[in-house]
């Protein structure tokens, strides 16, 4: 079993529910994480997405570390090109000095998924191709070193120590182990791609001030329940969400299962639909105590990442609690 076990909530959105409610059910499932023994507890950045409430994912942290009082708190991630990296470090610097010792920074390089969102960021798909140069000067403005601006200081950011994580595939992993710091990749749907890129980040890792060796994080949706058929309906609602995306553009709120299940697809989404629930993570606790060792044998991570959404907060808090027994927390 992987070493450590840690949430990335979304904050997804459900139908009938307004989206001000996904923002208060990540908070309180945060608490239930820290309950459980979760090792840490991620939130995310999304724009102008129909089906997901967070966008501003270091005002969410604060909101979720002032809730709890152990639990490390971060972010999966921030969106590096969407942001000056000055500003990005002054706001974990804000937040360090609120919560000492329990704050992560996750970093990505994605920026808005459609010409108008990037357009309001102020922002173009080539900014996605400058990650590494910015977080480098993201890095320069917490320890000191920038040289850009030598009069200027990102305050109270200078002088902390905040870890850093590059969430990343591909080249996105070369860019990690250049930097020294942990890798997050996903999804375990694609565990050969997972564990191809897990290889060369640990082949190409160069020890810095940041981490003197690798450390990797593996993220995916994980559903447990008391049957397999039961751990499936879990997957529904997202699944669905993300077929409807794919055939119309917008990515819906979650939807319960039972009215998903009646819904007449057309084959294309039918297609994209089951394509969407196969190779998750899920079913009862001893059979996703055996997938995750065999993901355990195959990335040889240091930390499982989950990222289930659901409709039924009944079935995603059980999922969580059985998850939590099987890795014995």
């Amino acid at each position: 079993m992987i070493r450590n076990l840690s949430i990335l909530d979304r904050s997804r959105t459900r139908e009938g529910h307004p989206a001000p409610q996904a923002l208060r059910d990540t908070v309180e499932l945060a608490r239930t994480a820290e309950e459980l023994g979760y090792h840490r507890f991620w939130v995310s950045e999304h724009h102008s997405v129909p089906g997901v409430a967070g966008s501003a994912p270091t005002v969410l942290a604060a909101a979720v570390a002032g809730a709890t009082r152990r639990i490390r708190v971060g972010t999966g991630g921030v969106m590096l090109p969407n942001h000056q990296p000055m500003v990005v470090a002054e706001q974990f610097g804000v937040l360090e000095s609120l919560f000492p010792g329990r704050i992560d920074m996750g970093l990505g390089r994605s920026v808005g998924f459609t010409d108008g969102i990037r357009r309001a960021l102020g922002r173009d798909t080539g900014d996605a191709d400058r990650f590494e140069e910015q977080l480098a000067e993201l890095l320069g403005w917490l320890d000191g070193s920038q040289t850009a601006h030598p009069e200027v200081h990102a305050r109270p950011a200078e002088g902390l120590r905040i870890p850093a994580f590059v969430l990343a595939t591909g080249a996105g992993a070369k860019i990690a182990a250049r930097a020294g710091l942990p890798l997050v990749v996903g999804d375990l749907r694609s565990r050969d791609r997972v564990a191809e890129a897990v290889g060369t980040y640990r082949r190409e890792f160069l020890p810095s001030a940041w981490g003197p060796e690798p450390y990797v994080v593996v993220s995916g949706t994980v559903a447990v329940a008391a049957t397999a058929e039961a751990a499936r309906r879990i997957l529904v609602p997202e699944a669905w969400a993300l077929a409807h995306s794919r055939t119309r553009g917008s990515f819906p709120p979650l939807r319960p299962a039972e009215e998903v299940e009646a819904l007449d697809m057309s084959p294309k989404e039918r297609e994209l639909y089951e394509g969407a629930l196969a190779g998750h993570v899920h079913g009862t606790g001893e059979q996703v105590a055996a997938e995750l060792s065999e993901v355990a044998a195959l990335t040889g991570a240091d930390e499982l990442l989950v990222t289930t959404s659901t409709y039924d907060r009944t079935a995603l808090l059980e999922s969580y609690r059985g998850l939590a027994r099987i890795a014995g927390l």
